[in-house]
């Protein structure tokens, strides 16, 4: 039962809880070998994130900074819970966008990334992209609690008890939020054509 001290040169652990509780150990203990692993993971998730829920890449950039050093200061005391370590990183990230949204901001039209035209037609494309902003545009009107339950149930495919418990609410309070963000959207896009017969 000798276990050897993994190396730089160590095969990448399987994404797993037991894997996440050794990595978080590590970085605990200054291991930044292991803290990359664990940002190389969950930052592109944490990004998105941000990124939908508060539609600007800078700010998106600043959220994703700030949960990565929750990581790094909290990781000697955390204990997996729940979800783990994503539906934890996802608590802090939707928080902070949360505070974000509720100060005074203005919004960019530098959100929404382009792309090479390599396949469609361009009227295609241009009709899809169209489309696209819009359902954005429609997801940053919504009321920002709303917003989150969206983004953390479609776009993040977590459960209705773990977005719930990531905005700190019951279940059936995270289905009345869905609810009226489905009606908000649903209404909104009606009203720009984009939903034929959608709408009450």
């Amino acid at each position: 039962m000798t276990r050897s001290l993994e190396r730089e040169e160590a095969p990448p652990p399987v994404a797993g809880e037991e894997d996440e509780r050794a990595l978080m150990a590590r970085v605990g203990a200054g291991d930044a070998m292991a803290f990359e692993r664990l940002v190389a993971r969950h930052m592109p998730m944490l990004h998105a994130l941000a990124w939908r829920m508060l539609g600007d890449a800078g700010e998106a950039e600043d959220v994703v900074q700030e949960s990565l050093v929750k990581l790094w200061v909290n990781a000697r005391g955390w204990q997996p819970s729940g979800g783990g370590l994503g539906a934890w990183l996802r608590r802090i990230a939707t928080n902070a966008c949360l505070d974000r949204l509720r100060r005074p901001r203005t919004l960019s039209d530098e959100g929404l990334p382009e792309r090479a035209d390599d396949g469609p037609p361009a009227d295609a494309m241009i009709d899809a992209e169209r489309r696209r902003a819009a359902v954005h545009e429609a997801i940053l009107a919504l009321p920002d609690r709303q917003r989150a339950a969206i983004i953390l149930t479609y776009h993040e495919g977590v459960s209705n008890a773990e977005a719930a418990s990531i905005l700190g609410i019951g279940v059936k309070a995270l289905e009345s939020l869905l609810v009226r963000a489905r009606q908000g959207l649903s209404q909104r896009l009606a009203r720009l054509g984009l939903l034929e017969g959608a709408g009450a």
